[in-house]
C-alpha cells in the first residue's frame, strides 16, 4: 500500500482479553488463613503478578486480586490482610483483591515475610530485615545482616514469645530477637546446614527445622536441647508442618515432590507420598484442628490430602491441577465451545471448561503398556513407560459414546495413541502400521466426521487409515504405500468422507478418494507446507508454508483462491471462525492476525508479549483461545463482533501492531481499553447514502404507522366510566401557549401594570410547531419544525396537523407544510415519515385543498415527484427479489 512511514495500530479492534484458564500454582509457598464469620479455611497461592484465593472445602476459586508490576516471590496473611512481595515492594491486599497499602524501602529483592499481630517483618537477600507497621506502612525496626555470615532464609514468631522472631541463616545458626526493643536475645550455633524451613509446632518451646542437609530437628529453644531428629533421603528440606488433630505427626516435602510422614512418639517414618507432586512440593500446611493437609508446587497443582488411612498414610481427597509444562497444541473438543482439549510438554493431555474449573478433566499421562506399568516389572522406573509428549491430536464427539474418540501423535513414536473422553483414560489401541523403519514417526492425524476412522501421516511419507473401534489398519494412500516422498505434515478429511487431502515436505498437495484411495488431483506448493487445517462447512483449507506465507484452497474447485503474505516468523497455528470467513493464525513473531477470506485483506493483528503456539476458535464464536511460549495457561479471548457493531478496515501492508495485555490484567485497564478502542474504530454511517436510495427514521412504527386509524384507536380505548374532573385551578393563572398546558408566574412589575382584560390578539396564538413552519417558509430549511413532530405522539402528530386549519384563511401554514413534505422526499431522509404525514395532511384538509388552486398545482408537482422516487425503488426491489429467486433456485 502507498504511503510515507508505517502505520501504528490502535491494538486489537477484534479480541479483547477475557480470562485465563489453568492457573493454579507455582512455586511460591501458599498461605492458609481462616475467616471467623464463615467459619471456613482458605487458601491464597500466587500465581505470576496475581493472587488467587480458593475455598479450602471445595477448592472453588473465590477471589483473584489485582495485578502487581512484578512476579509474586513471596506470600503471607493475616487475619485481615494478605501481603505479597514482588520485587523490592511488598503490597498488602484486602479483600483478597485490592492494595490498600505498599511498604518500600529495601533495596533488593524481599524473599521472606511475617505477621506478627500489628507488624509486618520483611526480609531481602541482601540480608536487610525491616519491621513494618502494617496499618500505616511505616517503619518500626530495621535490622541489618552481613550475608556472608548470616544470610537469613527462614523466619517464624515462637508461639508465647512476646515480640520475639526466631531467624535461621544459610549458614546453620539460629538467632532469637526482641523487636521491641531491638536486642538479640540468643544465638543457637546450629547443626552446620543451612537452615531452609522453621516451623512452630503444637507444643510450646519447641520448634522444627528443616535443613540443606535433609535433616529435620526438634529443638527446644527454651532450653536450646534437641529432642529428636530424622534424615530425609530425597535432599533438602522444602516445607515442614505439624498434624494438630492429635497424631503426633510431621511432613517433610522435597524437591522430588515426596512428603513423608514422621511419628514423633515413635521416632520414625510411618508413611510416605511419592509423587504427591511432579515437582518440589512448595509448601505443606495442616488444617487447625482437622486430618487435612493442603500442598502446592510449582507443577501448577493444589492438592488436599485427607488423613483416614490404616496406618497413618494419606489420600488424595481433591485437587486443582494444569499443565505442570507449557501446552504446545490445543483445540476445542465439541460443538458447545466449553471444553478445549490442551496438549502439554508435560505429556498430559487435560481438557478444562470454560464454563466452571469443576467440569475440567485430566486425561493424564499415556502409556506405553498399562499391564507392565502397573506390575512394574524388570525394574522399570516410574517414567520409564510414560509416554512422550504429544505433538498433534485430533478429536471428535460423534462416536465418543460408543468408543475412543481422540487419537495422539507422540514425540518420537510411531504408534499413535487413542484415549477416551467420557471416561478420562487412555484408550485400547496403540495405532501401528503394518510395516515401516524404526526411525518413523507419526506427524499428522485426523478423525473424520463420522468418527469411525484416523487418518495418520508419518515422517516417511505414509498415511494410514484406521479404525477407531478395532484398531485395525483399513489401508494406506500411495501405489508403493507411499503418499508423499518427504514428511507428511497434515491430513483431512471432508464432512461425506469422499476425499482425503494430504500436504508433505515434498511440497505437494494431494487430493485423494477416500474409499477407493486413488489419487486424484496432485498441485505443486510455493514452499513446504509447515501445518494444514481445514474449515469442513465451507470447504476451505489453509495451509502455513515454511516461507511465512498462508494459501487458501477450495476442496471443491481445488483451486488456490486466497494467498496472505505479512508474518515474519514461523506460523504456530490456525483455526477458522465458525462461519469460515475468517482464518485466524498466529507465529512466532509474537503476532495474533486475523484474515477476511472474502475481501482477501487483513482486518486485525496485535502483539502479544509471549509467542503464542497453537489457538482454536470456538464453534460458538464467542472465545479465541491461546497458548504461549513459557506459560501454563489457556488464554481466552472476546471476540467483540458478538457483543456490538465493530468497524473491520483493511490494515495496510506497513501496519505496525500494538501490544495488547495477556488476559488476567485488572477489569478496570481492560474497561479503558476498550472504550478507547470503540472510540477510534466505530463506524458512523452518513445521513444519505445515495441520491436513488431513500433511509428511514429510526422511530418505531407505531408513530406513523397508527396516523390513519387514531379514530379507530380512540374509539376502541374509549373508557367505560366517564373521566373524574380535576380540581379547578385558580381562573386567572397565566399559561404558556402550546398543545401541552403549562403555568408561567408573571413578575412583580408586570402584576402591577398587567390589565385584568384580554385583547383580542392574545386570543389568536400560535403553537411552536406552526411559527417554526413560518419562519422555515422563509429560511427554506425545515429541519426544526421535523423536528418537532418527531418529538410528539401520533396523537399529538394529529392535533398539530389539525391545527394549521383554524390559524387562519390564507394558506401559508399548508404550503409551508407541502414545502416540507417535498424537502423531506428530495432529501430522501425519514421516508417513512414522509409518507405517514402526508397521508394524515390529505385526510384533514383535502376539502380545503381542493379549493386553493395554488396549493393544488404545488400537490401536483409532489405527486410527480413521489411516483418517480417510488418507480426507482421498484426497480431496485424487483432486481432484487429476482437475484434472490435465482441463487434459491440455483441451490435447490
Amino acid at each position: 500500500m502507498p504511503g510515507g512511514g508505517s502505520l501504528a495500530g490502535g491494538g486489537s479492534s477484534l479480541f479483547t482479553g477475557f480470562r485465563v484458564l489453568g492457573l493454579y500454582s507455582n512455586h511460591v509457598p501458599h498461605a492458609l488463613r481462616f475467616h471467623q464469620k464463615h467459619r471456613e479455611f482458605y487458601l491464597v497461592t500466587a500465581v505470576g503478578k496475581c493472587l488467587h484465593t480458593y475455598n479450602v472445602n471445595r477448592l472453588g476459586i473465590v477471589a483473584v486480586s489485582n495485578s502487581l508490576p512484578d512476579d509474586i516471590t513471596y506470600v503471607a496473611a493475616d487475619r485481615m490482610l494478605v501481603f505479597a512481595a514482588a520485587g523490592k515492594v511488598v503490597s498488602a491486599f484486602a479483600r483478597n483483591k485490592e492494595v490498600v497499602m505498599r511498604y518500600e524501602g529495601h533495596k533488593c529483592e524481599v524473599r521472606l515475610l511475617l505477621p506478627l499481630g500489628d507488624h509486618l517483618i520483611s526480609a531481602d537477600c541482601g540480608g536487610e530485615v525491616i519491621v513494618w507497621d502494617a496499618q500505616g506502612g511505616d517503619e518500626y525496626l530495621h535490622l541489618q545482616f552481613d550475608p556472608n555470615t548470616f544470610d537469613v532464609t527462614a523466619m517464624m514468631h515462637p508461639s508465647t514469645y512476646l515480640n520475639k522472631i526466631l531467624l535461621g541463616s544459610s549458614q546453620g545458626a539460629l538467632q532469637l530477637w526482641n523487636i521491641k526493643t531491638s536486642k538479640l536475645l540468643y544465638t543457637f550455633p546450629g547443626w552446620s546446614a543451612g537452615v531452609t524451613v522453621l516451623q512452630q509446632s503444637p507444643a510450646v518451646d519447641v520448634v522444627g527445622v528443616g535443613t540443606a542437609t535433609g535433616r529435620i530437628i526438634i529443638h527446644n529453644i527454651r532450653m536450646d536441647e534437641t529432642l529428636m531428629s530424622f534424615t530425609q533421603d530425597w535432599g533438602p528440606i522444602t516445607s515442614l508442618a505439624f498434624r494438630t488433630d492429635g497424631p503426633p505427626i510431621i511432613a517433610s516435602g522435597s524437591p522430588q515432590g515426596h512428603i513423608a510422614f514422621w511419628n514423633l512418639e515413635n521416632r520414625q517414618l510411618v508413611a510416605q507420598q511419592r509423587h504427591a507432586h511432579s515437582t518440589a512440593v512448595a509448601a505443606a500446611t495442616f488444617l487447625q484442628g482437622e486430618p487435612l493437609m493442603v500442598t502446592n508446587g510449582a507443577d501448577n497443582t493444589i492438592k488436599v490430602w485427607i488423613f483416614d488411612q490404616e496406618g497413618g498414610g494419606a489420600r488424595l481427597l481433591r485437587s486443582r491441577h494444569g499443565h505442570s509444562a507449557p501446552p504446545t497444541t490445543i483445540n476445542h473438543h465439541g460443538n458447545d465451545g466449553k471444553n478445549i482439549l490442551s496438549a502439554g510438554q508435560d505429556g498430559t493431555l487435560q481438557s478444562f471448561s470454560t464454563v466452571h474449573e469443576r467440569f475440567n478433566k485430566n486425561l493424564g499421562h499415556g502409556s506405553i503398556n498399562k499391564k507392565k506399568e502397573k506390575k512394574k516389572k524388570k525394574g522399570l522406573t516410574y517414567n520409564a513407560l510414560r509416554l512422550p509428549a504429544i505433538t498433534s491430536f485430533s478429536s471428535a464427539t460423534t462416536r465418543q459414546s460408543d468408543w475412543d474418540s481422540i487419537v495422539t501423535c507422540h514425540r518420537g513414536r510411531l504408534a499413535a495413541s487413542t484415549w477416551n473422553y467420557q471416561r478420562c483414560t487412555m484408550g485400547a489401541h496403540h495405532l501401528l502400521p503394518p510395516s515401516s523403519r524404526r526411525d518413523t514417526v507419526a506427524m499428522a492425524v485426523a478423525i473424520t466426521s463420522c468418527g469411525n476412522f484416523t487418518v495418520i501421516g508419518s515422517s516417511c511419507g505414509r498415511v494410514d487409515v484406521y479404525n477407531l473401534q478395532s484398531g485395525l489398519h483399513r489401508g494406506c494412500y500411495g501405489d508403493d504405500e507411499k503418499a508423499h516422498s518427504g514428511v507428511v505434515r497434515g491430513v483431512a478429511t471432508d464432512t461425506l468422507n469422499q476425499l482425503t487431502i494430504t500436504a508433505g515436505s515434498d511440497t505437494l498437495l494431494k487430493f485423494w478418494r477416500f474409499k477407493t484411495k486413488k489419487q486424484e488431483v496432485e498441485l505443486k506448493l510455493n514452499a513446504a507446507p509447515a501445518n494444514m487445517m481445514l474449515h469442513r462447512d465451507s470447504g476451505m483449507l489453509a495451509l502455513a508454508l515454511d516461507d511465512f506465507t498462508l494459501q487458501v484452497f477450495d476442496i471443491e474447485t481445488r483451486r488456490l483462491v486466497r494467498k496472505f503474505a505479512g508474518h515474519h516468523g514461523n506460523i504456530n497455528g490456525m483455526t477458522f471462525s465458525p462461519d469460515g470467513r475468517w482464518l485466524i493464525t498466529v507465529a512466532m513473531d509474537c503476532t495474533i492476525r486475523t484474515w477476511d477470506l472474502p475481501s482477501g485483506c487483513l482486518v486485525d493483528c496485535f502483539l502479544v508479549a509471549m509467542a503464542p503456539v497453537g489457538v482454536s476458535m470456538s464453534p460458538t464464536g464467542d472465545f479465541l483461545a491461546t497458548a504461549h511460549v513459557d506459560s501454563l495457561g489457556l488464554y481466552l479471548w472476546t471476540n467483540k463482533s458478538l457483543c456490538g457493531p465493530v468497524g473491520l478496515r483493511p490494515l495496510p501492508a506497513d501496519y505496525q501492531p500494538v501490544e495488547e495485555t495477556l488476559p488476567g490484567v485488572t477489569a478496570d485497564e481492560q474497561e479503558q481499553e476498550v472504550t478507547s478502542e470503540e472510540t477510534d474504530d466505530t463506524y458512523k454511517s452518513a445521513d444519505q447514502l445515495g441520491a436513488e436510495l431513500v433511509t428511514l427514521s429510526l422511530l418505531p412504527e407505531s408513530r406513523w404507522k397508527s396516523l390513519l386509524h387514531l379514530d379507530i384507536i380512540k374509539k376502541r380505548n374509549k373508557p367505560a366510566a366517564p373521566p373524574v374532573a380535576p380540581t379547578a385551578a385558580p381562573f386567572f393563572l397565566p399559561t404558556i401557549p402550546g398543545l401541552t398546558p403549562q403555568f408561567t408566574l408573571a413578575s412583580a412589575d408586570e402584576q402591577e401594570t398587567q390589565s385584568k382584560v384580554l385583547s383580542w390578539g392574545s386570543m389568536s396564538q400560535k403553537t411552536k410547531f406552526a411559527t417554526a413552519l413560518e419562519t422555515a417558509m422563509d429560511s427554506g430549511s425545515f429541519d426544526h419544525p421535523l423536528q418537532l413532530l418527531k418529538d410528539c405522539g401520533p396523537s399529538a402528530v394529529s392535533m398539530e396537523l389539525s391545527g394549521l386549519a383554524a390559524e387562519g384563511s390564507d394558506s401559508s401554514l399548508f404550503m409551508a407544510f407541502i414545502l416540507m413534505i417535498d424537502s423531506m422526499l428530495s432529501s430522501g431522509r425519514d421516508f417513512d415519515l414522509a409518507h405517514g404525514y402526508l397521508a394524515l395532511f390529505l385526510k384533514l384538509h383535502l376539502r380545503s385543498l381542493s379549493q386553493d388552486p395554488i396549493a393544488m398545482e404545488t400537490l401536483h408537482c409532489l405527486s410527480t415527484r413521489l411516483e418517480a422516487g417510488w418507480a426507482e425503488l421498484r426497480a431496485s426491489f424487483d432486481q432484487s427479489l429476482c437475484l434472490l429467486s435465482y441463487t434459491k433456485s440455483a441451490l435447490l
